[in-house]
C-alpha cells in the first residue's frame, strides 16, 4: 500500500525534479524523480545508478540526464544504494546488510508503470562502477522487465555469470576505459581485490553477443582525439541479437574509472582520465531509444 500511496502523488508535484521515498524489502528506499514538461502518456523511463560511495543526486551531477529528459521526453530515476554501495553480489556493504537491490528496482519500475504511465515496453537501467555491476545483475535477474541496459566502467562478476539462468533477450551498451585503474579492462580482481573475480571487458561483451545471438562480427568504427585530451574510442556493433537486440561496445582508450563527457570527479591520479571524445550520456540514449521490449 505504502508504494501505490508515494508513486500515485508523484505527478502531483508536477514538472522538476523531486526527493521520494518507497517501502521496498522491509526498507524505506530514497530516489530521485525528474519529470521533464510535456511527457507523453506513455513515457520512457531511465534508471541511472551511482557508484560505490557516490549518491543519486551525484549521478545526476555527473551525466546530465536532466538535460537529456527535457529534450528527449523520458522519466528519469536517479537511486540511492544502502551505504552508498548497492547488493551486486561483490561483497559490498548492501550485500553484508542482506539489501534486495533487485527487489528495490523491481518496486520502482513496477510502481512508476502503474502509476506515474511509464511505458513497460521502454524500461531501462545504466550505471558505472558498483552501479554498473548491478546493472549487469539486474540485466540477468529482471530481464522480464528491462529492454536494455549500459554498463559504464564496469564488466561482469562471477557470481552474476554463475546465477544467470532463463535470461531473456534484451540490447546491452558496455563503455569501459582501457585505463581503469579501479576496475581492470583485462578483468580478474577489482582494485584492492574487493568481490571477487570479475569477467574482463571483451568476455562480458563475448558473453552477451552469445546469448542474444548477435552477428558474432562487428562493424566497427573509430572516434578520433578531436578533444586532445589523450582519449580515443574505438565502437564495435553486434547487431541482429534475438528480439531485435543488440550489443554495442565502446572502449576508451587511455580512459579511467570514469562516465566520458561527465566531470573529472577525481585526480587523474586516482581514477584516470575523463574523455571529452564522447558523451556518454548522450551516446547510451540514442542506443536505449531504438530498443524496446516486443
Amino acid at each position: 500500500m505504502i508504494q501505490v500511496v508515494l508513486l500515485a502523488a508523484l505527478l502531483a508535484h508536477g514538472p522538476g525534479e523531486t526527493r521520494q521515498s518507497i517501502g521496498a524489502g522491509g526498507r524505506m528506499r530514497t530516489f530521485l524523480l525528474y519529470q521533464p514538461t510535456g511527457l507523453p502518456d506513455r513515457a520512457p523511463l531511465l534508471i541511472a545508478l551511482h557508484g560505490r560511495l557516490g549518491t543519486g543526486a551525484g549521478m545526476e551531477r555527473l551525466t546530465h540526464f536532466e538535460a537529456v529528459a527535457d529534450r528527449e521526453k523520458f522519466l528519469l530515476i536517479f537511486p540511492d544504494g544502502v551505504k552508498k554501495s548497492w547488493n551486486d553480489g561483490r561483497g559490498t556493504p548492501a550485500e553484508r546488510r542482506g539489501v534486495d537491490d533487485v527487489g528495490f528496482i523491481r518496486a520502482l519500475i513496477d510502481s512508476a508503470v502503474r502509476h506515474c504511465g511509464a511505458d513497460p515496453r521502454r524500461i531501462y537501467v545504466t550505471g558505472i562502477s558498483n552501479g554498473g555491476f548491478m546493472t549487469m545483475r539486474l540485466a540477468a535477474e529482471l530481464s522480464d522487465k528491462i529492454a536494455a541496459v549500459a554498463v559504464v566502467a564496469a564488466t561482469m562478476d562471477q557470481q552474476t555469470v554463475d546465477r544467470a539462468r532463463g535470461v531473456h533477450p534484451l540490447s546491452v551498451l558496455l563503455l569501459h576505459g582501457t585505463k581503469d585503474p579501479l576496475v581492470p579492462f583485462g578483468g580478474g580482481a577489482v582494485h584492492s581485490n574487493a568481490g571477487g573475480p570479475i569477467l574482463s571487458h571483451d568476455a562480458s561483451v563475448n558473453w552477451w553477443v552469445k546469448l542474444d545471438e548477435c552477428q558474432p562480427s562487428p562493424t566497427v568504427r573509430s572516434i578520433p582525439d578531436s578533444a586532445g585530451d589523450g582519449t580515443a574510442v574505438t565502437v564495435r556493433d553486434y547487431p541482429g541479437g534475438k528480439e531485435g537486440t543488440e550489443v554495442l561496445d565502446y572502449v576508451i582508450a587511455n580512459g579511467g574509472h570514469t562516465w566520458p563527457g561527465g566531470w573529472q570527479y577525481l585526480p587523474v591520479l586516482l581514477v584516470g582520465r575523463t574523455s571529452r571524445n564522447l558523451d556518454a550520456s548522450e551516446a547510451i540514449w540514442v542506443f536505449f531509444k531504438r530498443h524496446g521490449k516486443k
